[in-house]
Formats: C-alpha cells, structure tokens, sequence
C-alpha cells in the first residue's frame, strides 16, 4: 500500500464514454456524464485531463493511468463544455487538426440533451487553451419540425487514413466510418467538405455465419496486423443485449470487413463505446487496448458491482492469440 500513498484523489467516482486525441505532444481525455464524491448530480457537460501519449509503462496489473484532469480553483475536476442550452453537453469527434499555418486545434462536435435522451442541438466546439475549456464555434442544427433529424455531422471516434491518391482525410464513425473530411481544421469547419460514407450494416460471424450488427465502438490501424482492425458492441446481442464485444480487420478502413470474432461477454450487464487505444502501445506490439463504460444501464435489473458500477474498464487483447485466426484471413 505504501506505494499508492502519493496517488492523487481525483474525486472522480465514475464515467460515462471515452474520447482520446493526440494533442500537441500530450493524450487528451474526455469523458461525458461523471459522477464525483463530493458533488451527487455530478458533471454533465464533459470532464477531461491529459497524460503522455503513452501513458503505460507495463501492461501487467495492476495498471493504473496517470491523469491530471482540468480542474477548478479548489482542485476538483470541472465541466470543459459548458455550451449554451438547457441539458447536458456530450462532446464527440475528438480530435487535433492544423490549420493551413501548421498549428494544431483541439476540436469537436456537441449534443445538447434534453430528458430522457433526447438530443436536440448539434454543434462545432474548439478547445480554448487559455481558459482550458471548449467554446462554441457555430450551431449546425436545432430540432424542429421542419427540421426533425439532424444532417450528417462528425460524431463518434476520429481516424486518420491516406489514399491511394496521397490524400489524408479524417473518418468518423462509432464503429465504422460514416463521414470523411479533409484532415484539415479549415475543411472540419466547412460541411461542403464533408462527405457521407454508408457503413457495412453487418459483419458475418466467424463462428456459425449469422449477422452481427455493429452498435457501437471504434477502429484503428494496427501496425502489427499491417490491417484496420474494429472493435464493436453487437446491437442486441446474447447473452446480454448491450454487452457483446467483436474483433474484425478490413484492408480499407471503409470496408468490406471481414469475419468477425466475439471476444467478450458481460452476461446481464452493459459495455458500450469501446475505444481501442492504438497509442497504448508500441508499433511492433501483438497487444491491443481498448476500454468502455461499464454499467448495470439497460441491463435487466442485475445489482451493481461495487466500486465498477458506471465507470471506464480497460481490456487487453492479444492478437496473436489462436482464437483470433477465422477474423485475420484476407
């Protein structure tokens, strides 16, 4: 116990999905709905901290990620998107951009949520160094009749990709792409520069051949697989219905995926929003990070695990593991 004695207490007691960028040397956090100690309705309009990119020296446990969160003038961790509207603000497509001069810009898109879970505004938001919180760039939608569902806008995780011409763009998609713009913070801004993508509607399981329908999640190139590889929770999935987590390789990040392997179950309990973190490890790694919220929600009444209930679990997934081969064929 001696050595947890310098350890920080954040007050932080639990998270609601994950969003990581790569920042001007440092790993960017960003969390949505957080629940703390000191305060019962918690935060709702995003928390966040920073870490080095590689934040893990050793991938045994006990593993724990040094963070230095955003805080107020007591010391507490604090809300980093406080946009305008009644509701909590969930910020999503995290990401850093450069402009035409080469300086990079802390981005993202928001949604304003009104009960239950309603989302009623979209918006660009551009992280503020000075005041080391995310200020409105412009609105993109409001709910209405006239304009009932919100156009195509860059929501979920960010992957960079070059094409064949030598062009970058920046995807999105939770899990797989279904916008692209150039990497560019001027063209981020423009939605003329934005373009739709249709995602794979399903991958075929490995196992027995049925659908599997992807819920949500991320992708990532992996250096060690020479491939794009996904991470998805299965839409309705069994046992539990938001708990079955996938693995699946594409050679394009747009498709088509190939064979897709469970590699995780949480029976009656929720585990949505996988991040892989591609940035955990070293390029000549076998390893593959990933994390997600944890939380008896949408389960069927099962009782909370004490100190885990809402919060952020991280898994290991070692891809050359045998079980692994039916989803690594071309």
């Amino acid at each position: 116990m001696a050595r947890s004695l310098d350890w920080p207490e954040s007050g932080v007691l639990g998270c609601d999905s994950v969003q990581n960028a790569v920042h001007r040397g440092k790993l960017f956090w960003l969390w949505g709905d957080t629940t703390i100690a000191r305060y019962p309705l918690g935060i709702f309009d995003g928390t966040s901290a920073t870490s080095a990119v590689q934040p893990l020296q050793t991938f045994e446990p006990p593993v724990r990620l040094k963070l230095n969160y955003f805080t107020d003038a007591k010391g507490a961790p604090r809300g980093i998107a406080k946009m305008p509207g009644d509701g909590p603000t969930w910020v999503t497509a995290y990401v850093s951009l450069r402009d035409s001069n080469g300086e990079s810009h802390l981005v993202g898109s928001y949604l304003k949520v009104k009960p239950p879970l309603e989302g009623y505004q979209w918006g660009l938001c551009v992280w503020n160094d000075s005041t080391a919180s995310f200020e409105q760039l412009r609105l993109l939608w409001t709910k209405s009749e006239k304009a009932p569902t919100p156009p195509p806008v860059p929501d979920g995780h960010p992957a960079f990709w070059k094409d064949s011409g030598g062009k970058e763009w920046v995807l999105f998609g939770n899990p797989l792409p279904a916008l692209r713009c150039p990497a560019t913070f001027e063209a981020w801004q423009d939605s003329t520069k934005w373009e739709a993508l249709k995602p794979q509607e399903s991958l075929v399981s490995a196992a027995d051949g049925t659908p599997v329908k992807p819920h949500s999640g991320s992708i990532a190139w992996n250096p060690w697989r020479k491939r794009w590889v996904t991470i998805f929770m299965q839409s309705r999935g069994k046992p539990s219905d938001f708990g079955e987590l996938w693995y699946a390789e594409a050679s394009a990040p747009t498709g088509p995926w190939g064979r897709t392997v469970k590699i995780l179950t949480h029976q009656n309990y929720t585990f949505y929003n996988p991040r892989i973190h591609p940035e955990f490890t070293p390029t000549d790694s076998p390893i593959l990070v990933f994390e997600g919220t944890y939380t008896m929600t949408f389960a069927n009444h099962p009782p909370p695990t004490p100190r885990y209930e809402y919060n952020q679990i991280l898994y290991r997934l070692d891809l050359d593991n045998p079980l692994l081969a039916p989803a690594q064929k071309p």
